[in-house]
């Protein structure tokens, strides 16, 4: 009984996290005449709400939001790499990137505003990405990566006359991928949900997708097909991340709990 109650009740929370996107899926394909007439109940299947995403500008905001995002998280993770190698190796840093983690992104929204104003990057598409070129969040989860590796192994190729770009390049690089990858996923999550930053720092035409989609909901706020079909293929693209690489993650989570 008590592996049945169990059972249950992770069913239950699987079923109430669940709910929303079912509810969400459910009402994309929902033929625009019920919505309106609210029928919601009454069975039906529609691409029109996706059709009508198109002149809305909904694909091209997408593939703007993919190409911003990628680029931000492949900067972080090139400059995160070696910064993590040097606090494994000692830099008197950690405590440093430590701070910046605890520092709320609000608090950092006045100041970037005055730098990017001044290096007239401010209201660009590099304002989406120079910011988070250098991120705390990679360079300390990749820090705990290094400190799981045997560093018996650099010391090994340091004595065979390895310099340090090669023992990064061709001995930590490999280990490190599950790491890597792990970083780059939540990097990617992270920089792809941002609203608040990309409203105050572009405009309207550089606005990414998810800052797009909370001025829809502003636009038809009870077209419920249509925000539902923006807010479901706005997910699919890290739907699709995360499964490409869940085994690299569920590795790399466990390996640090055992760590």
């Amino acid at each position: 009984m008590r592996s049945l109650a169990r059972h249950l009740f992770v069913a239950l929370l699987v079923f109430a996290v669940a709910l929303p996107f079912l509810w969400m899926a459910y009402a994309a394909f929902l033929p625009p005449e019920l919505v309106y007439a609210g029928e919601i109940t009454r069975l039906g299947f529609s691409l029109e709400n996706f059709r009508a995403l198109a002149p809305e500008g909904f694909w091209g905001r997408l593939v703007y939001s993919l190409g911003v995002s990628s680029l931000a998280t492949l900067l972080a993770l090139i400059t995160g790499f070696p910064a993590a190698y040097a606090l494994r190796e000692g830099a008197p840093l950690l405590g440093f990137y430590l701070f910046l983690l605890a520092v709320p992104a609000e608090m950092l929204l006045v100041p970037l505003y005055g730098v990017l104003a001044g290096t007239r990057l401010l209201g660009s598409p590099w304002a989406l990405i120079w910011p988070f070129a250098a991120s705390p969040f990679v360079v300390f989860l990749l820090y705990q990566g290094f400190r799981s590796v045997p560093w018996q192994v650099v010391e090994a190729a340091r004595i065979d006359g390895a310099g340090e770009g090669v023992v990064l390049a061709q001995v930590l690089l490999p280990m490190m991928a599950g790491h890597l990858v792990t970083a780059g996923v939540l990097s990617f999550a992270a920089h792809w949900n941002l609203v608040l930053y990309p409203r105050v720092m572009t405009p309207e035409a550089w606005w990414t997708l998810q800052v797009w989609m909370a001025d829809l909901v502003r636009k038809y706020p009870a077209d419920w097909g249509l925000l539902s079909a923006a807010a479901l293929l706005g997910t699919l693209p890290l739907a699709a991340v995360y499964l490409l690489f869940e085994r690299r993650i569920v590795e790399t989570f466990e390996g640090s709990l055992k760590g």
